[in-house]
Parts: structure tokens; C-alpha cells; sequence
């Protein structure tokens, strides 16, 4: 959506035309409500914006066939690496010598990815923040590999969509997940020990720490089963890590399949 906004010709593939369809409806809602603020007094310019932005816009589920004229791959698929070395590997036969490919992964290694191509110099991270079209931030990640004048192209498409880059080296989690993560298992850990209520552990944080959402709230929004994966996986690099230690209730509520709010239960109900 905001590639497409800013003017850049954009494919989306996915899996199936029902899953693109509901995509592009998901896009199309979207812009609707950039437009409201974006253009509350001119109705007739948002219809235009938004009637542009979906012409950059087609979709397909043969990422092969459409990667022969693409400048720019963004990986956003499921948090697996053999799933994702897998597409890259794939990709990497039929993309032109000029495309550089981008992973939007938050807890995976860049370098690891970058490795199940021939274009380790044309590969880096760029993590992308939830909701896309209202945080600004984008963390670009450049790998030992990657080349200065493709983190430049990174830097230069992240500014160029609207946001505003940040660089860092390929360390777990980055920058945001690095710091939040284990933030977010100190509380489980607090709540865990019986040393506060989780409801109260979020208002002080909110009120306390100026945070929009409190740590539980957080987590239920992330989802468990992505935080269990990011600590789980960092742990197995570092296992003598404190930080890194898994948490008995985090994967008691997995197993239950409380994730958060996307099944209605997490540390939570949602309704």
C-alpha cells in the first residue's frame, strides 16, 4: 500500500486469488481512511489518490513469473526460515542481475537468508513496523555482505515511501525487537513470579513509562505464537541468556491456542 502510494508500480503475490482478493479489499479500506484525514476537505483529490494508488497495484500468485521485471523483492511470508531460504532460493534463479531482495522478517537472520542466494551483495533487511501505513519507522539492516550502494537503495526506497530509516547491523531483533521482547518477558516473568497483576503491570507502564499499550496488551496484539517463536529462536542461539529464557505460561497459552487478539484469548478476552 504505501509502495503503491508513493507512486512505485507494485505486485503483491500471495498464495491464492481469494486471499489476494481479500488483500486488495483490505488496501482499498485502507486508503479510505488515509484519505479521510489525509484530504477531510477535498473528496473529489482522495478519490483521485486512491484510484491511483490501486492502478500501481496488481496482484498475482506466480512470484516466479513476476520477479523477471522487478527492481525490488520485499519478503513478508511466514516466520520460518526454511520456508523463506526456500522462496529466496527459488527466486534468485529468475530475478534480474540489478534486483536486490529485502526480508521483512523481525527475529530471523538476514545473513542466513542472504545465503540461499548468489546475490549476497544485492541482500538486506527491510523490517517494516505495524500498522505499515502509520508507523514511520523502518529498520535497514545491512548484512557483512551486503553492499554499500544496496543499503543505500534500501535507505533511499524507505525514504522514498515515506518513512524514516533507521540502520543496523544483522543482530538479533534489530534495534525495536531487541529492547521490547525481553521487556516483554521481564513482565510475563513478574506476573509469572506473582509479584504483580498483569492488569497492573500495563498501567504502570501506560501511565508510568508513557507507553501506548501496556506489555500484556502488547503481547496479545503481537501475537503469543510470534513471541514465542522470536524467544524461542534466540534462545537456541544463546541459550545461557537470561533475557533469551523461555516462559512455562507463554507456552502453556500457546499449547491452549490462546494467541491474542487474532483467536479472542490471550492473557486477555477479546470479544
Amino acid at each position: 500500500q504505501v509502495a503503491a502510494a508513493s507512486g512505485h508500480t507494485v505486485v503483491l503475490v500471495d498464495q491464492s486469488d481469494e486471499i489476494l482478493k481479500k488483500s486488495t479489499k483490505g488496501i482499498e479500506e485502507s486508503l479510505k481512511r488515509v484519505t479521510k484525514k489525509k484530504f477531510a476537505d477535498k473528496p473529489e483529490a482522495g478519490a483521485e489518490f486512491i484510484e491511483k494508488t490501486l492502478k500501481n497495484l496488481s496482484t498475482s500468485t506466480d512470484a516466479v513469473a513476476v520477479v523477471h521485471s522487478t527492481d525490488l523483492v520485499i519478503e513478508a511470508i511466514v516466520e520460518n526460515q526454511e520456508i523463506k531460504n526456500e522462496l529466496f532460493k527459488r527466486l534468485d534463479k529468475f530475478a534480474p542481475e540489478h534486483t536486490i531482495f529485502a526480508s521483512n522478517t523481525s527475529s530471523l537472520q538476514i545473513t542466513q537468508l542472504a545465503n540461499s542466494t548468489t546475490r549476497q551483495d544485492r541482500f538486506g533487511g527491510l523490517h517494516f513496523f505495524n500498522p505499515v501505513p502509520m508507523m514511520k519507522l523502518v529498520e535497514v539492516i545491512k548484512t557483512p555482505m551486503t553492499s554499500q550502494k544496496t543499503f543505500e537503495s534500501l535507505m533511499d526506497f524507505s525514504k522514498a515511501v515515506g518513512k524514516s530509516p533507521v540502520s543496523c547491523k544483522d543482530t538479533p531483533g534489530f534495534i525495536v525487537n531487541r529492547l521490547l521482547v525481553p521487556y516483554m518477558m521481564e513482565a510475563v516473568r513478574l506476573f509469572e513470579r506473582g509479584d504483580a497483576s498483569k492488569e497492573d503491570i500495563d498501567v504502570a507502564m501506560k501511565l508510568g513509562a508513557g507507553y501506548p499499550m501496556g506489555p500484556f496488551e502488547l503481547l496479545d496484539y503481537v501475537g503469543l505464537d510470534t513471541s514465542k517463536y522470536i524467544i524461542d529462536g534466540w534462545h537456541s542461539l544463546e541459550p545461557n541468556n537470561p533475557l533469551f529464557a523461555p516462559s512455562p505460561l507463554l507456552n502453556k497459552l500457546v499449547q491452549e491456542k490462546k494467541l491474542g487478539k487474532k483467536t479472542g484469548e490471550g492473557f486477555y478476552k477479546y470479544k
